[in-house]
């Protein structure tokens, strides 16, 4: 059974009760959104699956689409390291790799998309969307961009936004509008022109 973390939880002390109900709710959303697709998700059928009451999981989300974006932000941050590998061509490569391998499940990709267009249909969930998920993962990419340009090995073009947009443009317009595949072929790309000096 695949999980947010796909790895055993650390031990906590405290909260231990709540983050494994969290993570549970959080594993359920996904494959339930995986096997029955977004629009047969329901806060009922996570709570069924996960084994919490309806009342703790709208006490933590908002609704069904909140759920799935916590479970997809989550599984990104664990998934997708910000690395150092000692130059920025190298660590722009690994979080490709490490981006690209995430963005190959199916479940992964569906959500996304889903998420995307129930963002253009709901305007405060759009902007939850932008912050808890978008705003975040430009953020990891952020630290290699901010750490390239302390080493001295960011070139001055294209900007570090520019960088940003063009890694996650790519990514989101291969994935909404075309069935082109996020490979190594494109990891080369990206990296040849964002990280080779000019």
């Amino acid at each position: 059974m695949a999980t947010v973390t796909d790895q055993p939880t650390p031990a906590r002390p405290g909260r231990r009760r709540s983050q494994e109900s969290r993570l549970a709710i959080l594993t359920a959303a996904i494959e339930l959104a995986g096997e029955v697709g977004y629009a047969g998700l329901t806060i009922e059928g996570i709570a069924a699956r996960s084994g919490a009451g309806k009342q703790t999981i709208y006490r933590w989300w908002p609704s069904k689409a909140d759920v799935l974006l916590d479970a997809l932000a989550t599984k990104a941050d664990l998934h997708v390291p910000i690395p150092d590998e000692g130059s920025y061509a190298a660590d722009l490569r690994a979080f490709l790799a490490a981006t690209f391998r995430l963005g190959r499940d199916r479940r992964v990709v569906d959500a996304l998309r889903a998420l995307m267009a129930h963002a253009q249909l709901d305007e405060e969930f759009q902007q939850r969307f932008r912050s808890a998920f978008l705003q975040r993962r430009r953020d990891a990419l952020g630290i290699i961009l901010d750490r390239a340009r302390t080493r001295g090995d960011l070139p001055p073009i294209p900007s570090p936004g520019t960088a940003a947009d063009l890694v996650f443009g790519v990514i989101w317009y291969r994935m909404l509008a075309t069935s082109q595949p996020v490979d190594e072929n494109l990891i080369d790309e990206l990296v040849f022109t964002l990280a080779e000096p000019r």
